[in-house]
């Protein structure tokens, strides 16, 4: 049995239905709610899981899309360290540096993103959406200054990550960093998984677990 899991392409769903019969002169009583089910805790790991931490490096050369000029030539450098597989009950841990930047920073986010996998004939249809954004940084932050990353998960839109016959869920991380710039004003809406000029981004996979 699945987890409850509310997605764009796929849910999962439990629903209980009490219909209660009042004869012929009487309109029949019903209601309907959701049952919320998670995994039964007999069949979980006893002991708590130890996050698995993946490094991370951000500069102009990681980057697979076109930047701005000045962060071309300029260059910009930003480490770290994030989870790739956690505890449905704990949040998301990691750190960040912004060693270097010759441009200076707006903002840091990171994107909790699903990537929902359907087969359909012969064909398998992937959609990835953004489910969460949590900023770690408002403005030009100091550099050499580590930065916590403390994410909590949305309890309705994450599940264990599941790879079935006909479907699949799972989840990535992506660390999006916006340079300040004129051209980004004029876009202030853009869609984050989009890359653009002033943008740099990091995409690491993380693997959702239920633990006691």
């Amino acid at each position: 049995m699945y987890e409850t899991f509310h997605g764009a392409n796929i849910s999962i769903q439990y629903l209980v239905t009490v219909e209660i019969l009042r004869g012929y002169l009487h309109k029949s009583l019903s209601a309907t709610m959701e049952c919320i089910i998670e995994s039964e805790k007999a069949n979980l790991p006893d002991q708590p899981l130890s996050p698995e931490m993946v490094i991370f490096y951000i500069t102009q050369d990681t980057q697979r899309h076109s930047l701005l000029p000045e962060l071309k030539s300029g260059g910009f450098r930003v480490s770290g360290k994030i989870c790739t597989q956690c505890s449905l009950s704990d949040p998301i841990n990691g750190e960040l540096t912004v060693e270097a930047s010759a441009v200076p920073l707006r903002s840091i986010d990171i994107h909790l993103l699903r990537v929902e996998s359907i087969l359909v004939g012969e064909r398998v249809i992937t959609e990835t959406s953004l489910i969460q954004t949590t900023q770690i940084a408002d403005g030009d932050v100091c550099h050499n200054m580590t930065l916590p990353i403390y994410i909590l998960l949305p309890r309705l839109l994450t599940c264990p990550t599941i790879y079935a016959g006909p479907f699949s869920i799972e989840f990535k991380v992506s660390i999006v960093i916006t340079f300040q710039s004129e051209l980004s004003k004029s876009h202030p809406k853009s869609d984050p998984k989009t890359p653009r000029l002033w943008l740099a981004m990091e995409s690491v996979p993380l693997e959702l677990v239920r633990t006691k």
